[in-house]
């Protein structure tokens, strides 16, 4: 690197500094001069700052290798209503919809990224690794709650009977992963090759298997956790609702998407923000999995259409804008006092998931005859966690109001934690593996126009 190179480095970098500053300065001075400021128009200038302060701390990082969704969390928690207050709660809460659209998007490219021949050709590798850790973590992770009663407030005063029925639904909670964060991850470094595509299916594949398993284990342990009820089969008929309900909206949304990139293909983008917000009204209204049925409809476009190609520009035309908004708002919301409390247990809890998860990476690697590179790196990208986990964590707090209250601030403690770390480990796992692309990503997110439309 020359003089030349490392002094414009060194000034760009004073720049987003200096930018950020004077932004976070100003924003400061208008919250403290103008207390209880709400409306629609605040919340317009909550998500702009949180987009350019994500942005520029991300740049800010980056020199240092952390991935910029890292740093779009700490740009959250930072102008979030736990420090420096620039975003207060109330306006956290009602960019809420705002989230929601962009967990959206990144379920519908999530499953556009998912290719039916590759899954197929590594579909012994994805089998053995969901089966392996899927066990292994729901079993060592519930025992590593047994372990930490003495730790966790809430649990001290449970019955042997509740105390394993807790640290069951503690051991699915654990098996969920991030699929926001890892094509945060891949967004950003462009990464292609073993480890990225494995990731990529696992991942959001594991999706339906946590579902499937959270409804199985919540369905045998209502009468340990709470002695007036009885084991029904209602938890199942619910669970058949949701998958089959979710993947039916999800290939219905994905043949109309498919139908108008054939027939029409104008103003896609406005088109896809109209169904995202649609689309999710009706998921929460019917009770099925946003994700899936994102997921799914994204899968359709790409595996079952000849719309693909098309489907996959334009996703990718949303630039680093969705990832920006969604761990911005998340950073935002965390709840810093609550992990500050609780973080010895829940640093213990989420190291011992880690640990889990690399020791099952290696053995269902080594079952399923893995190349090298899986067997060192497969881990990596499943310690992430993020709203799955949070949605079953709600669930549990409405079924079980006697433990659900601090079930739930242990969960987002370490889900926070998990947030922070996992994809550190993700990125830096592509960089070593060589998988990362060398095109320099641009300093600030971008959605450029779409092609000329004949």
């Amino acid at each position: 690197m020359t003089a030349a190179t490392l002094r414009k480095g060194v000034g760009t970098h004073a720049t987003h500094l200096l930018l950020l500053g004077a932004f976070g300065a100003l924003l400061f001075y208008v919250t403290r001069a103008t207390p209880g400021t709400s409306g629609g128009l605040w919340t317009i200038a909550a998500i702009g700052f949180l987009l350019l302060a994500g942005t520029l701390t991300a740049q800010l990082i980056a020199p240092v290798g952390l991935p910029h969704l890292t740093g779009y969390l700490l740009a959250g928690i930072a102008a979030g209503p736990h420090l420096l207050r620039l975003v207060d709660e109330p306006t956290v809460k009602a960019l809420t919809p705002v989230n929601t659209l962009a967990l959206s998007l990144i379920a519908l490219a999530g499953g556009a990224e998912l290719d039916l021949e590759s899954m197929r050709k590594g579909a012994r590798s994805l089998s053995w690794a969901t089966l392996v850790q899927s066990s292994a973590v729901l079993l060592v992770l519930s025992g590593a709650f047994v372990a930490a009663r003495p730790l966790v407030p809430f649990a001290r005063a449970l019955t042997v009977g509740q105390l394993i029925g807790v640290a069951l639904l503690w051991g699915v909670l654990a098996i969920t992963r991030s699929p926001s964060a890892t094509l945060g991850i891949l967004s950003q470094t462009r990464a292609s090759g073993q480890l990225a595509t494995f990731t990529l299916g696992f991942v959001m594949t594991s999706d339906l298997v946590v579902v499937v398993l959270f409804a199985t284990v919540l369905g045998c342990v209502r009468p340990l956790i709470d002695p007036s009820a009885s084991f029904g089969s209602e938890s199942f008929a619910l669970l058949g609702h949701e998958l089959l309900g979710s993947v039916a909206l999800g290939t219905t949304l994905g043949l109309v998407i498919a139908a108008y990139l054939r027939l029409v293909n104008r103003q896609m983008l406005v088109v896809l923000l109209v169904l995202g917000f649609v689309v999710s009204t009706v998921v929460d209204y019917l009770q099925f999995d946003s994700l899936l049925s994102f997921m799914v409809a994204g899968f359709i476009v790409r595996n079952l259409s000849s719309q693909g190609h098309k489907f996959i520009r334009y996703i990718e035309q949303t630039g680093t804008v969705v990832y920006v908004v969604f761990f911005a708002i998340a950073g935002a919301d965390l709840d810093v006092p609550l992990l500050r409390q609780l973080w010895p247990v829940a640093l213990l809890l989420a190291g011992t998931r880690a640990v889990v998860t690399w020791a099952g990476a290696r053995l269902g690697s080594r079952v399923a005859a893995d190349p090298l590179l899986l067997r060192r790196w497969g881990w990596s990208g499943l310690v992430s966690q993020a709203g799955l986990a949070l949605g079953l964590v709600v669930v549990v707090e409405r079924e079980f109001p006697s433990v659900g209250t601090g079930f739930r601030a242990l969960a987002v403690a370490s889900v926070a934690i998990n947030q922070l770390v996992g994809p550190v480990l993700f990125k830096l796992a592509l960089d070593r593996a060589g998988e990362t692309s060398r095109l320099r990503m641009p300093s600030f997110p971008s959605m450029p126009p779409p092609p000329m439309e004949r």
